[in-house]
């Protein structure tokens, strides 16, 4: 948006709405310069995910302003556990297909961060856009990371079905445990490797800090903790944590912040 010299416009969601905008706010936010609409889902950092209905409405709004394009980051789509099939803005209004762009990739799904492959699909006009920029920032990923997206794409997908297995019963605990700390909130999410709890009660008891930036870097001082506040994705007080690691880890570090909420 920056590199287009436009002006990018936040809408601010809270765990009310489970961090998850609604129609009333994106058509209150939209105005006659407004070009570019963004939505992530499963989503960094909150681990909601839209459902069918929740994006119709959505789209429903969209299809009134034919001006505007749609970008859908689905990176996190294969890690969801809802119950139901992953869905993206054009499977809930397929109107908007020759406006829509879909970005993805493999980091996510497949472990593959370090490899650095994601891809885009949508209008030509658009891509060959993105191909200019792209062209004279990164370049290009190198032939081994190509291949190994490959493999990962066309190979056995059970490996995913695991993890994902693994991963929704380390968010199961780890919702469990944050909520029987003292001034922790946490919402269950729908997917992804995150949980966003707020963390605002045990911030206001704290006199030694003011914000979720002071209170992480104490936790990372003194706890050995690492968490990511919530002010850099425009959610002061909560804070972000990953479970993308083993149980172990897990249980260590919710002891740590046991002792030093305590």
């Amino acid at each position: 948006v920056l590199v287009a010299e436009g002006k990018p416009v936040i809408i601010e969601t809270g765990a009310e709405t489970r961090f998850k905008i609604t129609p009333e706010q994106l058509e209150n936010a939209i105005t006659e310069r407004t070009r570019l609409f963004v939505i992530n889902s499963p989503s960094n950092p909150s681990g909601m995910a839209y459902t069918l209905e929740e994006l119709q409405a959505i789209g429903e709004v969209l299809k009134k302003h034919p001006n505007i394009m749609v970008a859908t980051d689905d990176m996190y789509e294969p890690i969801l556990w809802t119950g139901k099939p992953f869905c993206n803005i054009l499977n809930a209004t397929p109107e908007l297909y020759d406006r829509t762009f879909v970005l993805n990739g493999v980091s996510k799904a497949y472990s593959m961060t370090g490899w650095r492959i994601g891809y885009a699909a949508g209008p030509a006009k658009i891509i060959g856009s993105m191909k200019k920029i792209q062209s004279q920032s990164t370049s290009n990923p190198c032939s081994i990371s190509q291949a190994a997206a490959q493999a990962a794409l066309d190979g056995h997908q059970a490996c995913v079905g695991e993890m994902v297995k693994a991963f929704k019963e380390r968010h199961d605990w780890l919702v469990e445990a944050l909520n029987k700390l003292p001034g922790v909130e946490c919402l269950k999410g729908d997917g992804t490797f995150y949980v966003f709890p707020s963390f605002q009660g045990a911030i206001d008891a704290d006199s030694s800090v003011s914000n979720d930036v002071d209170f992480a870097e104490k936790l990372l001082s003194e706890a050995g903790v690492a968490l990511v506040p919530g002010s850099a994705f425009g959610c002061p007080g909560h804070m972000r944590l990953s479970f993308a690691t083993s149980m172990d880890n897990l249980e260590k570090a919710v002891e740590r912040l046991k002792k030093a909420l305590s």
